[in-house]
């Protein structure tokens, strides 16, 4: 008896218990055939110039990279690496780009706090001073620093793509809250917000409204400038942002694996030929 009603208070439980679990689902991102993926993969330049662009004239009014310094956009793997600057301090495209923001810096006279244009070894300025001004502005909500969010969210550039082109209109019965998106692919539970019939749908809310639009950004390549196009490339940039010594580490891996073939390969002929004459 007891047993049988341990086994009937479990069942109770997880039936109970299964909406609660349903509940803060989101869908799953949208597989993108990266050409970085695999263990061959390497960025494309071109796409990462535009998903630069599209951080600069789009993203970076909100979200910092504070672990980027500027110099790291010409380095080897970077974006606008040039090798005849081996050293990207050098390289005249990375100080173009710096001298377009401006950093704080202490005067050397005064000790007040004045503004100068940037250098390539400077990183990243925020463009909030702290993270109040930075909820004050975006109604409460702290924007995420992108230099490791490709890293730190999962399904990393896929998510950050599906995220960004996901945005749809509510289903019926969804009351959004003033201030709040609606997206299927961000994590969360809008159980609370659902007078519909049935269960509440996946997703979450999100506080950024959808930053990009058609031909919101333009590209100097000439590739058309879609949504779904500056979501890949602006994806593939935060990709790189997250992981800028990659292709390094994937050369390292393979020149490593080859030695190890070659030493095993190396330690079979020898093992053979010390013990050929030696009865098993």
């Amino acid at each position: 008896m007891l047993r049988k009603g341990l086994a009937i208070a479990v069942l109770g439980l997880a039936l109970a218990g299964g909406p609660a679990l349903a509940a803060g689902s989101q869908k799953e991102p949208r597989t993108v055939a990266w050409s970085f993926n695999g263990p061959f993969g390497k960025f494309d330049r071109a796409q990462l110039q535009r998903g630069y662009k599209v951080y600069r004239e789009v993203c970076s009014a909100c979200h910092a990279m504070s672990l980027m310094s500027f110099r790291n956009l010409g380095q080897k793997g970077g974006p606008f690496f040039d090798p005849k600057y081996p050293n990207p301090n050098d390289n005249p495209y990375v100080k173009t780009i710096a001298k377009d923001y401006e950093v704080s810096d202490i005067d050397g006279e005064t000790g007040d706090v004045v503004k100068r244009p940037a250098t390539a070894a400077d990183r990243f300025p925020s463009p909030f001073p702290n993270e109040a001004a930075a909820r004050a502005s975006n109604g409460g909500a702290l924007p995420p620093d992108f230099s490791t969010l490709s890293k730190s969210r999962e399904g990393g550039p896929d998510y950050i793509y599906s995220l960004l082109t996901g945005y749809v209109t509510p289903p019926a019965g969804l009351q959004v809250p003033t201030g709040q998106h609606y997206n299927p692919y961000m994590p969360g539970d809008v159980s609370a917000y659902w007078k519909g019939k049935g269960h509440a749908p996946v997703g979450g809310m999100i506080a950024m409204a959808a930053p990009l639009a058609p031909e919101k950004v333009t590209f100097d390549d000439g590739t058309k400038s879609t949504v779904d196009q500056q979501a890949r490339d602006v994806s593939a940039f935060l990709a790189w942002a997250s992981e800028p010594k990659m292709e390094e580490r994937k050369a390292f891996g393979v020149g490593a694996m080859v030695y190890l073939l070659i030493l095993a390969g190396l330690l079979y002929v020898s093992y053979r030929r010390i013990w050929r004459n030696v009865a098993h």
